[in-house]
């Protein structure tokens, strides 16, 4: 894999995007590149060069304290899954809430896989949980996939635990797909629920309010998780739809 014979399948790239890639290929790792692609089975194998995610981290802060990251950010799409990661990172360190928010929209409807959706948590919405809230609600009614997954997980990471909200249980128990890395991201929610807030949303499962295949997910999810009691999971096994 090459630079040049990207450009010649691809056509002529930025000079900023040129400049990213050139870094990129420099970093790549073939050994931790064959590791990697089979986690993200829906990535073509030659758009994914390799690099560590520690590596990628740090080249977003590089770029951050350059000024290379504003241009860079600018160029969509990307060609390759690192190009990606490398964009979520840069978001992630934006601690304007406005700014973040407008480009997390911006890059979401280009996220096509896992492992980018999931990375691309920003500090600052920690601080802005009722606004994300919002957005949230709004992104898990989209018809692309990873928006959907991304609204999600917000709800997940932001409003259980001392701040469960109850609506965001219900607004995920709601969401009907067939794709599996919602579905997937529903079951990690409700996994989470009953390990944060067991009492509030083991009722969910009780109740059979969750197709059948996220409903037995949660309850293998939530069996094999070492923050849920082995009283729970016992009983949670006893709730497995056949």
């Amino acid at each position: 894999m090459s630079l040049e014979r990207d450009m010649e399948k691809t056509g002529e790239l930025s000079d900023k995007e040129y400049s990213v890639i050139e870094k990129l290929m420099q970093l790549r790792d073939e050994k931790y590149r064959k590791f990697q692609m089979p986690l993200i089975p829906n990535i073509d194998p030659e758009a994914v060069l390799g690099v560590r995610t520690p590596v990628l981290k740090n080249l977003a802060k590089d770029m951050i304290k350059s000024g290379e990251a504003a241009g860079f950010i600018k160029t969509l799409p990307h060609r390759f899954y690192e190009e990606n990661q490398l964009h979520a990172f840069i978001i992630c360190q934006e601690k304007d809430f406005d700014r973040c928010m407008g480009e997390i929209e911006r890059f979401l409807p280009f996220i096509d896989n896992w492992s980018t959706c999931d990375q691309s948590v920003p500090k600052v919405f920690k601080k802005e949980r009722e606004k994300v809230l919002i957005k949230a609600n709004t992104w898990i009614k989209s018809d692309e996939t990873y928006t959907v997954r991304f609204g999600i997980k917000m709800m997940m990471d932001l409003f259980l635990g001392e701040d469960y909200n109850p609506d965001c249980a219900k607004a995920v128990a709601l969401v009907k797909s067939e794709e599996y890395y919602i579905n997937m991201m529903r079951a990690w929610y409700f996994a989470t629920a009953l390990a944060k807030n067991y009492d509030e949303t083991v009722s969910y499962l009780e109740e059979n309010r969750l197709d059948k295949w996220t409903h037995n997910k949660t309850i293998q999810k939530a069996v094999e998780s070492f923050r849920v009691t082995d009283e729970h999971k016992s009983y949670l096994k006893t709730l497995k739809r056949k």
